[in-house]
């Protein structure tokens, strides 16, 4: 098993990472936990949910499950409230644990329930995508969408473990892989760019499921995230880094509606838009920035934007993107791979990048 430990002021915590992992998972609950309750989904439930029943049964608590719609254009209050619903019918007090099981969206709604639950109770994360194991089950970011933007109502709020089966990888469909990968070679872009070469190297592979690949990539991504999260939890310096291409990516997402393209689909191709707005702001060298569109490309993810409603509709949705101040946009940026920077840029530079790097019209 790799082991990789998050400190952070809100909780220390390890993310355990091992093929099989799933069967173990109750060894996480505390002992003096009252019960559980599993936040997933129907189709998630229906592939890994009886044995994450079978391994927390091990801890002799009662074991209930929550069932929330599948998909991002769901991650909203009413469906936040199954679970407040199902805790509360149950009478379910303040020593119960949450363990989510899904995805990036489930884990997100359920952390966030574990937050504001009787003022806070303890969860776990069992993620299930390779995008929730990379990246969006660490770190303790919970929230849910409003239609004016994503993830703007939540909390930090850590997890009391994170538990990786890699072996779940082998049911996701290929848009589910590729998506993942987006957030894999942010990790080189932002920090390592021996990293990101490697990913490049290995990007037909990783793409394929090789499982020593993919567990490389997985340790690897979350020691990046632990590092990040361990120095700047709440996002007020450091942590921004991690938001390479999602000022663009989210966007994308709020301006197609929540649902049409997966968020690490729209992450990716926002990687290829800063890099080539990086390239206008910062002098990144050209050839980097087709390094960036070619691994994009190479793992399966778009690397030309909608148009949606116009350069108007794609400034509105930038601003109410959380780095936002006073209503200016703020981008990470690159002024070399491997190092990323927060900063503004001219809406010129923005527009010509947008321009550039847009699908053509039908």
């Amino acid at each position: 098993m790799n082991d990789v430990n998050v400190a952070t002021p809100g909780g220390n915590y390890p993310i355990h990472i091992e093929a099989g992992r799933m069967s173990h998972i109750g060894e996480s609950v505390p002992v003096d936990a009252t019960a559980v309750v599993i936040v997933t989904n129907p189709t998630i439930d229906s592939l890994f949910g009886e044995r994450a029943r079978t391994a927390l049964a091990t801890t002799g608590k009662p074991v209930t499950t929550v069932h929330l719609p599948d998909g991002e254009q769901y991650k909203n209050w009413q469906t936040l409230n199954l679970i407040f619903d199902h805790m509360l019918g149950h009478q379910l007090d303040r020593r119960t644990v949450i363990v989510a099981l899904g995805g990036g969206v489930v884990g997100d709604m359920a952390g966030f329930a574990a937050a504001v639950y009787m003022r806070g109770i303890r969860f776990i994360q069992v993620p299930t995508t390779l995008l929730a194991q990379v990246d969006s089950s660490v770190g303790g970011k919970t929230a849910v969408n409003h239609p004016l933007g994503k993830n703007m109502i939540g909390a930090f709020y850590q997890p009391i473990a994170v538990e990786i089966d890699t072996t779940v990888l082998n049911s996701l469909p290929e848009r589910e892989i590729s998506a993942g990968l987006a957030e894999v070679i942010k990790y080189g872009l932002i920090m390592d760019a021996d990293f990101f070469t490697w990913c490049q190297n290995h990007a037909s592979g990783l793409r394929a499921r090789d499982p020593q690949l993919l567990a490389t990539a997985i340790k690897r991504s979350c020691e990046f995230k632990a590092k990040v999260v361990s120095a700047d939890e709440r996002e007020t310096g450091m942590r921004a880094i991690l938001n390479l291409g999602h000022t663009f990516a989210h966007a994308i997402e709020a301006g197609l509606g929540y649902g049409q393209w997966l968020h690490g689909e729209a992450v990716g191709c926002g990687l290829v838009l800063a890099a080539a707005l990086s390239q206008r702001t910062l002098g990144l060298p050209a050839s980097d920035v087709e390094r960036v569109r070619a691994v994009v490309d190479a793992i399966g993810c778009p690397t030309l934007a909608p148009r949606l409603d116009g350069l108007e509709q794609w400034m509105l949705l930038m601003r109410a993107d959380k780095k936002a101040q006073a209503g200016e946009i703020k981008f990470v940026l690159l002024p070399e791979i491997g190092l990323a920077t927060v900063c503004s840029a001219d809406d010129s530079a923005v527009a010509a990048v947008l321009d550039q790097h847009a699908a053509p019209l039908a």
